[in-house]
């Protein structure tokens, strides 16, 4: 375990402190970094999150400025980051079955985390993204841990590269690089065929997204995966879920961490504050209501 290290939050009353510690995997141990205030006690608010990188690439670095943002902006809560086994080392399910199992550690390790158990968010960005809304899927199906709401930030949701958004934004030199890139990344966690309509690989062709806890979906306008993102949302609320969709502005998909960078932005923070607080209020809400 790493040593402990201190960054002056946002708020001038608070201090984020950065660890790295390892979290069990569903086969093995796996890297992770706990963002926490130092000041504060234990939170009630616990964020598990899962990076991008196509299923193929990527690590804690990938999404640590985002995370320091998104501690500060949401109030404070308890923020996990942890890898996963990527497809280069395993295929499909190897990863979703790390990200369910990293829950699974986190409810069972909350003391450690500084977090009262509560309530848990399970997030990620693009291929992490598609990990979150799996976990939601797995949760349900499995009956634990309970969540309490899921954070799609330009989630990776369509192997199969369907949607209009796919087809249409290749006519851009950038969007057509970051299209060939999704493609590559599903050849690499998807070898088999069949897995392709799994709905713990492609939760977007589900038929079963009911009883889901509620959802965050973060869209970009200039994003290959802009429509898949959407047509989720609505699938879900189609089902009775409750979602909260966000379009952002362009995510400059020509920078290597261009959706990184898009969701640091204050638009991007502020829905995610603002969905947060909303799953604080609704609970406290039914609770004064004694329903």
């Amino acid at each position: 375990m790493s040593a402990v290290r201190k960054d002056a939050g946002q708020d001038a009353g608070h201090v984020l402190a950065v660890r790295d510690l390892d979290v069990a995997g569903a086969e093995s141990a796996l890297a992770a970094r706990l963002y926490k205030a130092s000041s504060d006690g234990k939170r009630d608010i616990l964020i598990v999150f899962f990076h991008g990188g196509g299923f193929v690439d990527g690590d804690l670095e990938c999404s640590d400025e985002f995370l320091r943002h998104l501690t500060g902006a949401s109030g404070y809560p308890v923020v996990l980051s942890s890898t996963y086994t990527l497809a280069t080392v395993k295929p499909f399910p190897a990863a979703v079955e790390d990200a369910h199992a990293v829950l699974l550690w986190a409810k069972k390790n909350k003391t450690k985390l500084g977090w009262t158990g509560k309530r848990m968010l399970v997030a990620g960005i693009e291929a992490g993204a598609n990990l979150a809304a799996v976990c939601a899927l797995m949760a349900r199906d499995r009956g634990a841990p309970k969540l309490a709401g899921q954070i799609l930030i330009m989630p990776m949701l369509d192997p199969g590269l369907s949607t209009g958004s796919m087809r249409e934004m290749p006519t851009c030199v950038d969007q057509a690089k970051a299209v060939d890139e999704c493609a590559a990344a599903y050849r690499g966690y998807l070898p088999h065929a069949a897995d392709r309509s799994h709905p713990y690989a492609s939760p977007l062709q589900s038929s079963r997204l009911k009883n889901l806890p509620p959802a965050l979906i973060l869209s970009a306008e200039d994003d290959p995966l802009r429509d898949e993102a959407e047509a989720y949302g609505n699938k879900l609320m189609q089902s009775g879920v409750t979602v909260t969709m966000r379009r952002m502005g362009p995510a400059r998909l020509r920078d290597p961490d261009g959706r990184t960078q898009c969701a640091c932005k204050v638009p991007a923070l502020e829905a995610i504050a603002s969905f947060v607080a909303g799953l604080e209020q609704e609970e406290q809400a039914f609770a004064a209501g004694g329903c």
